[in-house]
């Protein structure tokens, strides 16, 4: 029998086991408690914690996610602790609600239903699972396939379907110069037919209950999927809230879904959707907006004069991200309303959305 470690999390009290080998954090995903993380593999410092009591040993990680002055003060990665007795952690950054809503992660078995060319780089994908997966919208999973060739490949990628829907899962991916995974959709390295595993729910970008204020949705690329969970989950719901929804896109022919989107805003009177076309100077007949997606956050902002009340979710690639946070802050938004995906290109190994 292996042995088992107990970690102690404060100041939240939790408990949990911890087996031999298994990351902290592993161990947390695996018995449904939902600690802060970003991309699991020791480079963003979002599982950033203190080590109180107890031994740990860590695995390879990047000295930008802890330094060595941080590490010398008991600062620890969560996702890279291997325990070697029980431990006492205190928690920097902690969500009473996503510890409340936490869901256990699992490992599914399915099978690849569909593939669709949305636009010139960005894929739909169904995928049909063997047994339900509850979900909250804006969660994503690890997908495992092996190409015709052998070739074993895992990602991260974002549900763009709506919890209610648990056993066909479907994904918006972005097609990378680079990318493996949705170079192999095109190549026929993968295929319909193919099987996968799917271990899941991960992310803390989903949608809450209950608030007050607009709800305001930020997209770009493939981060339209969990973007798109997000906005039908909230209809769905009943939830009475005006929608500000803000895709950016470089040229009309990188936007998709339009025809959906026209029937949603045409059946929900208090959902706004705003295009944002970044190069788009020689295109007379575009009627939208131009520039870049956050400059139009910033106005649609300013004009509502919301003053930080709403919830703001947006997903998509690390610039669209590190330009929108100064905007938010400038208009009120506090980080607590603040809900990001940042979706990056694979670097080996490293699952990527």
């Amino acid at each position: 029998m292996s042995e088992t470690h107990t970690v102690r999390l404060s100041p939240v009290g939790v408990e949990f086991d911890v087996e031999h080998g298994e990351t902290v954090l592993n161990a947390a995903f695996r018995q449904g408690i939902a600690l802060p993380h970003g991309c699991k593999e020791g480079q963003c410092s979002a599982c950033k914690s203190v080590l109180l009591e107890g031994e740990v040993d860590m695995l390879k990680y990047s000295t930008f996610a802890l330094n060595d002055m941080e590490k010398e003060s008991g600062h620890v990665l969560l996702c890279r602790c291997i325990a070697f007795s029980d431990l006492e952690v205190e928690l920097l950054n902690y969500d009473e609600e996503i510890l409340a809503k936490a869901i256990a992660v699992k490992t599914y078995k399915g099978r690849i239903a569909r593939i669709e060319q949305l636009t010139h780089d960005i894929r739909g994908i169904e995928i049909e699972l063997g047994s339900p997966m509850k979900f909250w919208a804006g969660q994503y999973v690890d997908i495992t396939v092996t190409t015709q060739k052998g070739e074993t490949i895992t990602r991260s990628f974002s549900m763009a379907n709506t919890p209610d829907q648990t056993e066909k899962l479907s994904f918006i991916i972005k097609k990378y110069p680079e990318g493996k995974f949705s170079g192999e959709l095109d190549s026929g390295g993968i295929r319909a037919g193919a099987e996968v595993t799917v271990v899941g729910p991960y992310g803390t970008c989903f949608r809450r209950d209950e608030r007050q204020g607009p709800l305001i949705l930020v997209g770009a690329g493939s981060g339209m999927s969990p973007i798109w969970s997000i906005l039908n989950d909230h209809l769905k719901s009943g939830e009475k809230r005006p929608v500000y929804f803000f895709y950016g896109a470089r040229t009309r022919n990188d936007l998709f879904y339009l025809d959906r989107i026209a029937e949603l805003v045409g059946n929900h009177s208090d959902v706004t959707f705003i295009p944002v076309l970044s190069h788009a100077s020689d295109d007379a007949e575009w009627q939208g907006e131009r520039g870049f997606v956050h400059q139009s956050v910033d106005a649609v902002l300013k004009q509502l004069a919301v003053d930080g009340q709403g919830d703001v979710h947006a997903c998509g690639p690390p610039p669209m991200i590190d330009a929108l946070q100064p905007v938010l802050f400038m208009n009120g938004f506090e980080t607590e309303r603040i809900f990001f995906d940042k979706f990056t290109t694979s670097a080996g190994a490293t699952p990527a959305h």
